[in-house]
């Protein structure tokens, strides 16, 4: 580069870490030594190196920019005031409530595509954007990630770095922001940069170690991991925490302090940076068009199962393979649908999906975490239609994860399999027993929790047009078919699967323990007893219409039946949409064991013959 060109993005630099000093000032919180150590890396990302339209931050050629290090939130927000979005006057509304450039990242502002700041995740949502880009639409963007070393010490970091090698992600550049110190302590390996390169190379990554606060280093570097074919890129940079700041800078105790009265102190040598001219730098715009739309129906059009379920009054299917089944049908009417898994795709039935679209299918391995921050990133493109599946034990240690996708408001879906001690031998670390009481727990989430096959493919179709997070919970067990091809499912509606003008009693169950509470209602029939049974199809919203009816109906006599604990669950649902009824709950109350599913349901008190007693009891 000519000198000017390295003297502007010096002084844009600079201009940065002003910039986030002040907005940290005016908010008395922030971090803006951490915004420091990365202000070369913003200047010359966002003013030479990246390529984007400032009037369309989600232009989907733009390339992409992920601030994984989300506390360093305010260098973000500058940049983008320098690039010309909105006035840098706003920076000064940091944090404040009336304003959205929030303490750490979220898509309420239109240049952030996923909300950062638990740290860990942001390496596994540049990956899927990444994955998106070069292996589904063919496009050249390119996806920036910025890394705090701190938090390389997350496991989920390192998940995403072996998923990114392995599909061979070169539009993927990582950047380590090496400034030593952590939050309390130092990091680690401090500014050991040769181990962090060496740590990249093993997993299969083009690694680069430089000053990260000098400007020609960091553009050449960026010049040369543009050059590098079938890998990702690192560049390892070296920095310090509260560069520039005199008497702050790779100081330990400064960790999200603003600066408060050393402010003129600390600035003495930069601050000229904002009182000059801005150095009139452009942003590059990218060169390719916008894709066309994936279906000829327009991207917004209603996803709808190729052809109906197809199964038999009374015929045995599990639930998982109906998910399966059902994933198909969607992939064969929607070039939008794509699904993930992580190495269970034979157990829950998304087998079927890769087999029958393998460009539209990623196997993520056993690395559930990397794997839902890597549909996030893909849905965040907002071009596909993302199903995620894998045993729903294994989802609650992405829980992180989750809650993380619905503050970034992303749309993507989630299939649990092996729920409950239904599955049977497998025993209890295999055992979901805490998965609708996590999603129900997410806000804007939707619970489907299907009987039998055929509303597990209608669930399928519901959750592939609903917005948010959409939880479908499949069983292992084969369960009888209770509904024919042209009964209307919808969000929040449940159904009667039996009713009579005479019920004593109304039974809630779902999933296996419909299947018992009709067993235990053929039961009670034969002693003249009639009950009526609900499935609420979906445990959020739950049908509390319904449920009111059936109560009223029944003398206000509800029992509930799940496999599942009685925290959170169905029952807590019922009993929360039928205040003031007493509603008697069947769980499971204690930390399981291997057996038998059918041992399984009586040694916990969830089977036919459980529901009888419990019947009799609340009617005697």
């Amino acid at each position: 580069m000519d000198s000017e060109m390295v003297n502007k993005l010096k002084v844009m630099a600079n201009r940065l870490r002003i910039h986030s000093v002040n907005a940290t000032n005016a908010s008395n919180s922030g971090h803006p030594t951490s915004c420091a150590s990365m202000a070369e890396i913003m200047s010359v990302l966002f003013f030479h190196t990246m390529k984007y339209s400032v009037k369309e931050p989600k232009l989907y050629t733009n390339d992409r920019f992920i601030l994984s290090k989300g506390h360093a939130a305010p260098i973000l927000y500058a940049a983008w005031a320098e690039a010309g979005l909105f006035p840098a006057s706003e920076l000064l509304n940091l944090r404040k409530i009336s304003s959205d450039l929030e303490g750490h990242p979220t898509p309420r502002l239109s240049f952030v595509d996923v909300a950062t700041g638990s740290l860990g995740q942001g390496l596994s949502f540049a990956a899927g954007m990444a994955h998106a880009g070069k292996h589904m639409d063919k496009l050249s963007y390119r996806v920036f990630c910025v890394i705090g070393d701190g938090e390389s010490a997350e496991g989920s970091i390192w998940e995403a770095a072996a998923f990114a090698a392995h599909y061979r992600l070169d539009n993927l550049v990582a950047i380590l922001d090496v400034n030593r110190l952590g939050q309390s302590d130092p990091t680690p390996l401090q500014h050991s940069a040769e181990v962090y390169k060496a740590r990249m190379e093993a997993f299969g990554w083009h690694a680069i170690v430089l000053d990260g606060h000098n400007v020609e280093q960091l553009v050449a570097g960026f010049n040369e991991a543009a050059r590098v074919k079938d890998k990702p890129s690192c560049i390892v940079a070296v920095t310090f925490k509260g560069k520039g700041f005199i008497g702050v800078e790779d100081q330990l105790d400064c960790h999200g302090k603003p600066l408060g009265a050393k402010t003129d102190s600390a600035l003495a040598n930069i601050r000229d940076a904002l009182s000059g001219p801005a150095p009139g730098l452009c942003p590059a715009m990218p060169t390719e068009s916008a894709p066309a739309p994936l279906d000829a129906g327009g991207e917004e059009a209603a996803l709808r199962l190729s052809r109906p379920p197809g199964y038999k009054l009374g015929e045995l299917v599990a639930t998982r393979l109906a998910y399966g089944n059902a994933l198909v049908k969607l992939g064969e009417a929607s070039r939008r649908v794509v699904a993930l898994d992580g190495d269970t795709k034979n157990s829950t039935f998304s087998l079927k999906f890769a087999q029958a679209f393998p460009d539209r299918f990623i196997e993520c391995f056993i690395a559930e975490q990397n794997m839902v921050g890597v549909a996030v990133g893909i849905a965040a493109r907002r071009r596909r239609v993302v199903f995620v599946s894998t045993f729903a034990a294994f989802l609650t240690r992405t829980f992180d994860q989750l809650r993380m996708a619905a503050i970034s408001q992303t749309d993507a879906n989630f299939a649990g399999s092996h729920a409950g001690v239904s599955i049977g031998e497998d025993g209890p670390s295999q055992m979901a027993l805490e998965d609708l009481a996590m999603f129900r727990s997410l806000p804007g989430s939707t619970v489907f929790y299907p009987s039998d096959a055929v509303s597990a493919e209608r669930a399928v179709e519901l959750a592939a047009n609903t917005s948010g997070i959409c939880f479908i919970r499949t069983g292992r067990p084969n369960q009888p078919v209770l509904y024919g091809d042209d009964t209307a499912f919808a969000v929040g509606k449940g159904h009667l699967v039996r009713q009579s003008e005479a019920d004593k009693l109304t039974i809630v169950g779902a999933g296996v323990t419909i299947t018992e509470a009709l067993a235990a209602a053929d039961q009670l029939a034969k002693r003249g007893i009639a009950v009526r049974v609900v499935d609420p199809f979906t445990v959020k919203p739950i049908d509390a219409e319904l449920l009111r009816q059936s109560a009223a109906a029944t003398g206000n006599r509800v029992l509930t039946v799940e496999d599942h604990y009685p925290e959170g669950g169905l029952g807590e649902a019922v009993a929360a949409a039928l205040p003031g009824v007493p509603v008697r709950r069947l769980a499971v109350g204690a930390v399981p064991r291997s057996g038998k599913s059918q041992e399984l349901l009586a040694m916990f008190g969830i089977d036919s013959e459980a529901i009888v007693r419990a019947a009799l009891e609340m009617l005697a």
